[in-house]
């Protein structure tokens, strides 16, 4: 009995050991934190003319899913790969000229460690990108069951590519759940504010990506405040562009996306209060929760849309904008 006994205890301590080993281990970072904001050029034979017509794109890729997005099941490559082919097709449609991505993967096991950001740059011409990692895990062991879908290693972020220059980026690191258990903490992704300056025209434009806190309300009210604040001082002496994730229902009449949406010195491409057009999710549109705001002094609203023809290749449907620099 008391070999029992302790081989009991014996075998308690060691899993519990080996629990806490692959713990700190699986949430440890694979990067550096310097290397969470990078600029860079990609080689390309494109020409970025001049004009004065611009186009701005905002897309909550979804690490290119579809409909499978935190679902536990399996996900082939071929699914990402007709993805990633659909973006690319859709996008020499569209021919935007600075796109923004919530959700994208640069280097993650669960879309088969694909650069999606260089990929869809160096396929469509882009010379100009800014990436901010929020997302930077050794093991993330999610969706929790079974061991055979989860996520693995993951790098993941925000992006701006430009066939207009970019000067200089910003990473501001939102307000963090509180609620969290320790646990769920540790594997958590950051929300980020991007803040990238770039040269369109030879004019300085300030263009700000943005992926709020899905799950908890008051936190996402409180990271909406801290945007809009950023928005807001940039507004003041450039022409600036607030897009992104909001998660914030623009139906909710309490939700925080309405100081935005009320504000008259503010613009929303694609969104008209009688005829909402949706953005989530992309089978079944039901919720508009990814937005393009703007300094109605100093851009010049043309036209808007949301971007049905992606299809199922996100969750998320992406929204354009054209304007001119006033």
């Amino acid at each position: 009995m008391k070999k029992l006994f302790k081989f009991i205890l014996f075998t308690t301590l060691l899993v519990m050991i080996l629990v806490v080993i692959f713990f700190f281990w699986a949430s440890s970072p694979t990067l550096s934190s310097r290397a969470y904001s990078e600029l860079k050029e990609y080689e390309t034979s494109q020409i970025n003319e001049n004009d004065s017509v611009f186009k701005v794109v905002t897309y909550n890729i979804g690490y290119l899913s579809g409909m499978t997005n935190n679902r536990a099941v399996i996900k082939p490559k071929k699914l990402f790969d007709d993805n990633l082919n659909l973006v690319i097709s859709e996008f020499k449609k569209e021919n935007p000229s600075i796109i923004a991505f919530q959700e994208i993967d640069y280097d993650a096991n669960r879309s088969f460690n694909v650069n999606q950001e260089k990929e869809i740059s160096q396929s469509l011409g882009y010379q100009y990108a800014a990436n901010s990692i929020n997302w930077d895990e050794t093991y993330l062991p999610f969706p929790y069951w079974p061991p055979s879908v989860h996520f693995g290693k993951v790098l993941s972020g925000q992006s701006v590519i430009s066939k207009c220059p970019i000067i200089s980026q910003e990473r501001v690191v939102l307000e963090r759940v509180k609620e969290n258990p320790f646990y769920r903490e540790a594997f958590y992704l950051e929300r980020l504010a991007q803040v990238v300056k770039m040269l369109i025209n030879k004019q300085e434009v300030v263009l700000i990506n943005v992926h709020l806190e899905a799950f908890n309300s008051t936190t996402r009210r409180n990271q909406y405040k801290k945007v809009v604040s950023i928005f807001k001082k940039y507004a003041k002496e450039y022409p600036t562009i607030l897009l992104g994730d909001f998660n914030s229902e623009a139906r909710n009449k309490k939700g925080a996306i309405q100081e935005l949406l009320s504000d008259k010195d503010v613009g929303c491409a694609a969104f008209n209060l009688e005829e909402i057009k949706n953005t989530f999710n992309s089978i079944q549109p039901d919720k508009r929760i990814d937005y393009i705001f703007f300094t109605k002094n100093t851009i010049q609203y043309l036209e808007g849309d949301v971007l049905e023809r992606f299809g199922e290749a996100s969750d998320h449907l992406p929204v354009a904008m054209s304007f001119k620099l006033k």
